[in-house]
Parts: structure tokens; C-alpha cells; sequence
């Protein structure tokens, strides 16, 4: 029956997503530790789950560049290196100033077009409470930053940057955005795991929206550079030892 059949496709790309997440938040939390090996049999005995979903969302992660496939031994975390960061700091930072720039400063030669369906967008109630919900979550991600709790502040930090970059209206940009910071939070923890991390971790969330808010692109581009050098000085150093 077709509802049958939709039914079923449905839960297992839940499942798959599921399972995606968990074994992605596995690595950020340090539990699957770079290079480390597994098949889909123990994932799949793991969680109590078919083969099937497990294998899709394997390969789900590798293509998100977090795993690594081997044809004859499963799966393994890949391993980043401080080079790595370094080219994701970059890019991540070509992304950001290109959306800075590009919806807020009118000096830019975005189309009318397209700088009316964002104003029409920013002009709308509705942006405050987004704004709003937005801080809100820079706010927490402040409070684990100075606290040094480095699982809180991921998971707030990508939410944080996920709704803020939605915010602009391309999904295209906010998807690669996400990606880029999942693996930048890959590659960080596992140096930044070896440390106390009170004080030493960036924590300007609420500046950088208050910036977006006024349409100020030159403070916006300013707090996230000073992010983007605080963060390599910072994991290069651990990286030296």
C-alpha cells in the first residue's frame, strides 16, 4: 500500500538521521576519538537498529568529510589536522563576510531585487523575534564559553550560527555554513579537550547580533575576524603542545 510504503521510508530516514546525529555528537563529545575504528555491525548492534540505516548514515557522515570509509575495515574518524582548521577558518570566514557584505552594506552591488526581499524580510515583526531567539542562544553559548564547558557551547554555538545564518534567506549558504562549523568543532575538540578552558574561549555572540541588528557590516566583519584569530592562535597553540 502506498501509505505503508510512505510510512516506512519516512522512519527509516528518521532513523538514519538519528543515528547520524548521535554518532556526530559522539565526536564532538570526545567519545569517538579521531582515527578510531568501527563497522556498521557494532553501530548497528550499538543501537539496537537494522544494518540498513546505520550503513546510510555512515555514509552520510563520510560525505560530510567527519568519517573516513575503508572498502575492507568499516568506518574510521577522520583526522584533522591544524592546517585543516586553518582552511576552514578561511573559508568559513569568505562565507560570513560575503553575507555580511552582501544583504548589509549598501555600498554593496547586490540587485534590487534582492535587497528588497531582504529589507521586506528585516522590516517584518517577526525578525525581532527571531533576532531575539537568536541572542538567546548567544547568550548560553556566552555563559559556556566562560565557563569552559565545552559541550554546552557547541551545541549552542551551532545552533546559534545556524538560525543567524537563516536569517539571510539563502539555504544554500546556511547549509555550507553548518557543515564548515561542524568540522571546525571536529577538528578543534580534540585539542581543546586537553585543557581548562575558562576564560580562554570566544565569546562575542551577543555583540555580533547586536551589529547584524543595526545593519552595521564593517562591526559584523570586525567581531567575527577577531573570532576567526582568536580561534587558530588558539588551537595551533594547543596543537604545538
Amino acid at each position: 500500500m502506498p501509505g505503508t510504503g510512505g510510512n516506512g521510508a519516512v522512519t527509516r530516514s528518521t532513523l538514519r538521521q538519528q543515528i547520524a546525529d548521535a554518532l556526530r555528537d559522539e565526536v564532538l563529545a570526545g567519545r569517538l576519538q579521531p582515527g578510531q575504528e568501527f563497522t556498521v555491525k557494532e553501530i548497528a548492534e550499538q543501537y539496537g537498529v537494522s544494518a540498513t540505516p546505520v550503513r546510510e548514515a555512515l555514509v552520510d557522515l563520510s560525505a560530510q568529510g567527519l568519517l573516513d570509509a575503508d572498502q575492507h575495515r568499516g568506518f574510521r574518524v577522520h583526522e584533522y589536522s591544524p592546517a585543516d582548521y586553518r582552511g576552514m577558518i578561511e573559508a568559513r570566514a569568505l562565507v560570513t563576510d560575503g553575507l555580511f557584505h552582501r544583504y548589509l552594506d549598501e555600498k554593496s552591488d547586490i540587485s534590487r531585487a534582492a535587497r528588497a526581499a531582504l529589507e521586506a524580510r528585516t522590516d517584518d515583526p517577526r525578525r525581532a523575534a527571531v533576532l531575539a531567539g537568536v541572542r538567546r542562544r548567544g547568550e548560553e553559548a556566552e555563559r559556556a564559553a566562560a565557563a569552559g564547558d565545552l559541550n554546552i557551547l557547541i551545541g549552542y554555538d551551532l545552533r546559534f550560527w545556524r538560525e543567524l545564518s537563516n536569517l539571510f534567506g539563502n539555504p544554500y549558504l546556511a547549509d555550507f555554513l553548518h557543515r564548515l562549523r561542524v568540522q571546525s568543532w571536529v577538528c578543534a575538540v580534540q585539542y581543546l579537550r586537553t585543557v581548562d578552558l575558562r576564560g580562554r574561549l570566544w565569546a562575542e555572540h551577543t555583540a555580533l547580533v547586536d551589529a547584524l541588528a543595526r545593519r552595521d557590516a564593517d562591526a559584523a566583519h570586525e567581531i567575527v575576524t577577531a573570532y576567526n584569530a582568536h580561534s587558530l592562535a588558539l588551537i595551533e597553540r594547543l596543537a604545538a603542545g
